[in-house]
């Protein structure tokens, strides 16, 4: 099965955290002629916060909804944990969860963890490293922020619809995307 049509599969509250407001977020302090341009996004996982930052400056920040797997690294296909570590914007597109932006998952990092618990003998019969990791909306304007409540991603990153509307308008391809625990 595809992964991207199996999120559509999954029981959507697994796993309860801790259910706080949306986080305000950061105003642009004094350069209204330019606009600041995001060359990070930083995602917090344990705070459950993603984070625009532009230079050293946090633009805007937005409380996150990630893997139903936990904390760590991905460690490989069907774990349903949030990848950790350095990646890019690879792509976006409308439709599947409201609007899709991918995140460059697996890493050459994460490709020799893979190999090593591979031999081990950790990985499951037929797991693959994983693919389709993304941060995404939830495509349901009556679950905004109440999906939040729980970690119920099978990997992914999932904001409000508004949200990742207003993250695609602000974040150019190749951004970087740096993830941890």
């Amino acid at each position: 099965m595809n992964p991207l049509f199996a999120f559509l599969l999954f029981p959507f509250f697994p796993a309860s955290i801790h259910a706080s407001p949306l986080l305000d977020v950061a105003e642009s302090a004094s350069h209204k002629s330019a606009p600041d341009v995001v060359s990070l996004i930083r995602i917090d996982k344990s705070e459950h916060r993603l984070e625009l930052v532009a230079g050293s400056r946090v633009l805007k920040a937005y409380r996150v909804a990630i893997g139903s797997g936990g904390m760590g690294p991905k460690r490989f296909e069907g774990d349903k944990t949030t990848p950790v570590g350095t990646y890019h914007v690879t792509s976006r597109f409308k439709g599947l969860f409201h609007q899709f932006i991918g995140v460059s998952y697996p890493n050459d990092e994460d490709r020799v963890r893979y190999a090593e618990l591979k031999k081990q003998g950790v990985v499951p019969a037929g797991a693959g490293v994983g693919h389709s990791i993304g941060i995404h909306g939830v495509g349901s304007k009556d679950l905004a922020g109440t999906h939040k409540q729980t970690d119920w991603t099978h990997g992914c990153i999932a904001l409000d619809d508004n949200e990742i509307d207003e993250l695609s308008r602000l974040v150019k391809d190749k951004t970087t995307i740096v993830i941890v625990d």
